[in-house]
């Protein structure tokens, strides 16, 4: 054994930006949780909003 100590795991590993730790881990694993969900974006060609759609399944009579 040498005289020299060893650094310990935590200050051994660079830190890395969060841009590139997500596109590595995308590369990966995929987009598992996208950054924004549709309720947070209007989606064209959908029909619209969610509101919209179920205003759109009320019953006339419900009107």
């Amino acid at each position: 054994m040498s005289d020299e100590q060893q650094p310990e795991p935590e200050q051994a590993v660079e830190t890395e930006p969060a841009w590139k730790r997500k596109a590595r881990l995308a590369a990966i694993f995929g987009d598992v949780v996208p950054d924004s969900t549709s309720d947070d974006r209007d989606d064209e060609g959908t029909g619209g909003t969610s509101e919209e759609w179920l205003k759109r399944q009320v019953p006339p009579h419900h009107g």
